[in-house]
């Protein structure tokens, strides 16, 4: 793992854990991001990820921590956002939701390609959707579950402010961030993607499978 890498999470973690405006809210939104960091320090030897995917990565854990920090309803930024442009809500929660499936799409691009599970550009894609909307869908179900059990709390994690379609609209979200990632990277990933494979390859003894 680059060193430039766990030195910015672990900062930020840090950050993160000073003082947040709920330490509930915090640790459940927060979760995903260690999950992860675990994840990648137990796999990175045996299946190490493209530079773009693991930096990616990194974005979309420092977006949940920043959120875990303020909730995700009253980040200040985005309170000034708000204000500028006349809307009634922090959508903060809408950048999360879009990274949600931004840079899964990554992820599950990388996994699906490096371990040959589909051919074909098409199949590639429509499997990445596929996952990233699954995924998506999921964390909604674990949201409303969390929610169900924190009583109070809720509304500080679902960060709904009212909106009584917010769960439709993050999934919406998380679907438009794969698509847009799949548009936009799937070039510059396939380089990556190559150079990691040749570099695998070089470094193996001759003989070696």
């Amino acid at each position: 793992m680059p060193r430039l890498w766990i030195l910015i999470f672990t900062l930020v973690l840090l950050w993160s854990g000073w003082q947040p405006k709920d330490y509930m809210t915090w640790g459940l939104e927060v979760a995903p991001a260690v999950i992860a960091l675990g994840l990648l320090l137990a796999t990175f030897k045996r299946f190490p990820l493209t530079p773009l995917c693991l930096w990616l990565i990194l974005v979309h854990a420092v977006i949940l921590m920043v959120g875990g920090h303020y909730t995700y309803a009253e980040v200040p930024l985005f309170d000034s956002i708000a204000h500028w442009l006349g809307q009634s809500r922090n959508n903060y929660d809408k950048l999360g939701h879009l990274a949600q499936g931004f840079i899964p799409a990554i992820v599950a691009r990388e996994i699906i390609i490096r371990r040959q599970l589909a051919n074909g550009r098409f199949w590639i894609h429509l499997f990445t959707l596929s996952i990233c909307l699954a995924f998506s869908a999921f964390y909604e179900l674990i949201e409303w579950w969390v929610a169900l059990l924190s009583g109070e709390s809720a509304e500080a994690f679902l960060g709904t402010q009212g909106y009584v379609w917010d769960t439709q609209s993050d999934m919406a979200m998380a679907l438009l961030g794969a698509l847009l990632a799949l548009v936009t990277l799937h070039g510059y990933h396939d380089r990556q993607i190559r150079r990691l494979i040749q570099s695998d390859l070089s470094s193996r003894e001759p003989g070696e499978p």
